[in-house]
């Protein structure tokens, strides 16, 4: 059984001013989907981490170019892919995290990528600096997690939005 594909695109500036916008493109896409508030809060944080990757990290020492966001969603899953032509990085160079010890030293930063992981049920990277750069993060409609992820999940959004204030 074959479900319709939506598919909806959003190019900006890339420029922090256009977060919120993206945002609630993406926030309005989950919800239309089927997805509840806990999850689109999910969706539209990693979203909001991959974007701000690309404007503070992407384009850094280059003239900035743009921020292409993809949402197609059908009746089991949305998916959300964030394009920029910048520089590009090694996506297996950024290791997980041991939270305990990160917070234990008030780090501040550098969660983003750990936290899409944990926050989207699949991620994948397509990495050709300059021409195309991608991240594809993927969330299911019915997917259980489990008490571990939700608290983990938990301690990491308080924290990125206390670092956002």
């Amino acid at each position: 059984m074959s479900a319709k594909a939506n598919k909806f695109s959003m190019v900006t500036p890339c420029d922090s001013r256009y977060l919120e916008l993206i945002r609630d493109f993406v926030a309005k896409i989950a919800k239309i989907t089927g997805f509840d508030e806990e999850h689109v809060n999910k969706i539209q944080l990693s979203v909001d981490e991959a974007c701000t990757n690309v404007v503070k990290h992407a384009y850094k020492g280059i003239d900035p170019k743009d921020i292409r966001v993809d949402v197609t969603f059908d009746q089991e899953k949305i998916t959300v892919t964030v394009t920029d032509r910048g520089k590009g990085f090694n996506p297996d160079k950024s290791k997980l995290k041991d939270m305990d010890t990160y917070f234990n030293k008030f780090r501040r930063g550098g969660l983003g990528i750990h936290l899409i992981k944990i926050l989207m049920d699949e991620v994948s990277y397509s990495i050709d600096p300059c021409r195309k750069n991608s991240v594809k993060m993927i969330k299911y409609l019915c997917k259980m997690e489990s008490p571990e992820k939700k608290k983990e999940q938990q301690i990491l959004m308080e924290e990125s939005y206390a670092r956002h204030k």
